[in-house]
C-alpha cells in the first residue's frame, strides 16, 4: 500500500476546508470529493469554497475536484472523511468502488446514526477496511482557527505506529503541530462525548450558570467520559491529554463550538427543533447523545450528565429542573 500516496478530501464543508486547507500546505496537489457539482463550479470561480470558510483562499490548479464519489476513490491511496456523522451513510449509498486496499483517515468527530457504531467500526463491517488501514484525526482543533492559522494541535491515532506517524507529517504545519497514538477507538468515543457535554456546557450558558460552575461541570464531564472510555475499551490512556481533555475544553468553551451555540439555544428557551432550524451547521452531539445512551444501555456505566441532556433533548424535559437536579451530583 501506498502511504499517503493521492490524497482524497472527502466532504464539502467547514472542517473539510480547514483540513483541505492543511493539506494544499504539505502536498503538491490532492483530490477534493463534494456532493454537489454546484459548491465546485462556484469553487473554480472563486478560488474558494462559497458556503463555508470563505476567506480561505485556493490555487485551484492543484487541486483535482470530484462530485462522483466512485471516481474519486479509484484515484486515491488515503481518504481523508470530514463529513458530519449524520450523512456518512448518505455520502456512501453511491459507492460501489472497494475501500478495503485504501488508508481511511477518519476526521468526523461523531458516532453513525441509527446503527450505534464508531466510523472506524462502520469502514470495517460494512466495507471489510482493515483495522491496520483505519486511522483516526482528533484533537482540540476549530475549523475556524485553521483558517485564521491560529496554532493548534492535531493526533493521528491508528494501530500502526509507523503508519500514523506517516500520515500526521501531512498535518505538519508552521501553525498545526500532529502527534500520534494507537487509541482509535478511545478518542472516537472522546470525541462524541464531548460534543455532547457541550451541549450541557451551553444549557448551563443560556441558564446563567457562570465560570466557577462551567469548571465544576468540565471536571465532571471528564470523569463521566473516562469512566465510559475506560469501561468500553479499557486500555492505558491519559485522558488529561489534548485529545481527550483539550478537546473537551474547547468544544465546551469556544464561541466556534456548535455544539455549545445549540445548547446555549436550549437553555435560554428554544425548543430543539426551532434550534436546529435555525443552526446553520449540524451540532453532531444531538445524535451522540441518543447513540451512547442505547450504548450504555449495554455497559450500565455511571452517566448522570449523558441522561441529564438524553432527558432534555429527546423526553422534552424542562432544561431548568433537569439542570439543577444534576449540579446535586457535582462535587
Amino acid at each position: 500500500m501506498n502511504i499517503p500516496g493521492k490524497i482524497g478530501v472527502m466532504g464539502g464543508g467547514s472542517w473539510a476546508t480547514a483540513i483541505a486547507k492543511i493539506i494544499a500546505m504539505t502536498q503538491n496537489n490532492f483530490n477534493w470529493y463534494m456532493r454537489r457539482p454546484e459548491q465546485i463550479e462556484e469553487f473554480r470561480n472563486f478560488r474558494h469554497n462559497p458556503s463555508y470558510l470563505t476567506s480561505v483562499k485556493f490555487n485551484i490548479e492543484n487541486i483535482q475536484f470530484y462530485d462522483n464519489i466512485n471516481d474519486i476513490v479509484e484515484n486515491c491511496d488515503t481518504l481523508i472523511f470530514a463529513t458530519p456523522s449524520p450523512f456518512l451513510k448518505q455520502h456512501l449509498q453511491k459507492l460501489h468502488t472497494p475501500l478495503k486496499d485504501k488508508m481511511i483517515i477518519s476526521a468526523i468527530k461523531g458516532i453513525v446514526p441509527d446503527e450505534n457504531m464508531l466510523v472506524s467500526d462502520y469502514f470495517v463491517k460494512f466495507y471489510d477496511v482493515p483495522e491496520d488501514n483505519i486511522a483516526v484525526l482528533g484533537g482540540p482543533c476549530h475549523a475556524e482557527e485553521i483558517a485564521l492559522e491560529r496554532l493548534s494541535y492535531l493526533t493521528v491515532d491508528c494501530t500502526s505506529e509507523e503508519r500514523a506517524q506517516t500520515l500526521a507529517n501531512m498535518f505538519n504545519t508552521h501553525f498545526v503541530k500532529a502527534s500520534t497514538g494507537n487509541d482509535v477507538t478511545g478518542i472516537e468515543y472522546a470525541s462524541v462525548l464531548k460534543n455532547v457535554y457541550a451541549i450541557v456546557s451551553g444549557i448551563c450558558h443560556g441558564l446563567k450558570y457562570g465560570d466557577n460552575f462551567q469548571a465544576i461541570f468540565i471536571s465532571n464531564s471528564i470523569m463521566e467520559m473516562e469512566r465510559f472510555i475506560n469501561a468500553v475499551n479499557p486500555v492505558e490512556r491519559n485522558i488529561c491529554g489534548s485529545v481527550y481533555l483539550g478537546d473537551l475544553l474547547v468544544t465546551a468553551y469556544s464561541r466556534f463550538s456548535r455544539n455549545r451555540i445549540f445548547g446555549t439555544m436550549i437553555g435560554k428557551g428554544y425548543s430543539v427543533k426551532t434550534a436546529q432550524l435555525e443552526m446553520e451547521m449540524i451540532a453532531e452531539g444531538y445524535f451522540g447523545t441518543k447513540c451512547i445512551k442505547e450504548i450504555n444501555s449495554v455497559y450500565q456505566v455511571d452517566m448522570p450528565i449523558l441522561d441529564a441532556v438524553y432527558s432534555i433533548l429527546y423526553e422534552r424535559k424542562s432544561a431548568v429542573p433537569v439542570i439543577r437536579k444534576l449540579t446535586e451530583t457535582f462535587k
